[in-house]
């Protein structure tokens, strides 16, 4: 019963973890081609399943990855600061990822994603397929850290990071075409990256920043942003005429 337990506990976080990283692809291969589109999005959560199972079963590099290669002295910012392989890697990730989110914001101000697809200039797949990856191995590190701290069952941790791959995979198609639809949700999106490479950054500096709170206001904010759009399109369609009984 307890395996079972952990199992769905497991699975239900990997699904929380990975929203961000549906969002990054679902973003990052609207640069395709319509008819790649599916393939980009299907071989970037591969990768990611891929990566995820990888680092499972290298649990022992992981923690080592904790220790540090060599420390910094900046007083009084970073006193005695060691920083570890762990610490590159989210901070890289981090950086490339509030990058790559401001990036697709000033495109999407400046227009210029419209004229490109008007203009049928379209990215390469390899090109996105590594931007993929990069992020993959950081959103893969971040995720398996959380699931050894919760259980100790390697073969448990596979079983739920296949079970939450597979949701994922049946439902990113769903999720990139409603956010890529909804500019202002896009838009939303784009800013939650960046609010999570933020705290990516922040925990390569041993900043601990509690991801319930960050998940929970993002949540807050596609609420109203839902609300929005529901009353814009009941704006559209105009005021409702009542009808006199009394001409009837």
């Amino acid at each position: 019963m307890q395996t079972w337990v952990s199992l769905l506990t497991l699975t239900l976080m990997e699904i929380v973890l990975g929203i961000d990283n549906i969002i990054f692809i679902s973003i990052t291969v609207n640069r395709l081609a319509p008819s790649e589109q599916t393939r980009g999005r299907t071989i970037g959560l591969l990768l990611a399943l891929l990566f995820r199972i990888g680092l499972l079963m290298s649990i022992s590099w992981i923690v080592s990855l904790r220790s540090a290669l060599f420390t910094i002295n900046i007083p009084p910012i970073l006193e005695n600061f060691g920083v570890s392989g762990r610490d590159l890697i989210l901070l890289a990730g981090g950086l490339f990822l509030i990058y790559k989110s401001i990036t697709e914001i000033h495109t999407k101000l400046q227009g210029e994603e419209e004229e490109e697809t008007t203009n049928k200039a379209h990215a390469k797949l390899g090109a996105i397929i590594l931007q993929i990856i990069v992020i993959d191995i950081v959103f893969s590190f971040d995720s398996i850290l959380t699931a050894v701290g919760l259980v100790d069952n390697v073969l448990v941790m596979i079983a739920a990071v296949i079970c939450a791959m597979g949701i994922m995979l049946a439902f990113s198609g769903t999720v990139a075409d409603f956010v890529n639809r909804n500019p202002t949700i896009k838009m939303l999106a784009l800013l939650f990256l960046i609010a999570i490479g933020f705290m990516l950054v922040l925990e390569a500096v041993h900043k601990e920043v509690e991801k319930g709170y960050l998940y929970f206001a993002m949540a807050f904010a596609l609420i109203v942003e839902l609300l929005n759009m529901r009353l814009r399109r009941k704006s559209k369609k105009g005021p409702v005429q009542l009808r006199d009984s009394r001409y009837d």
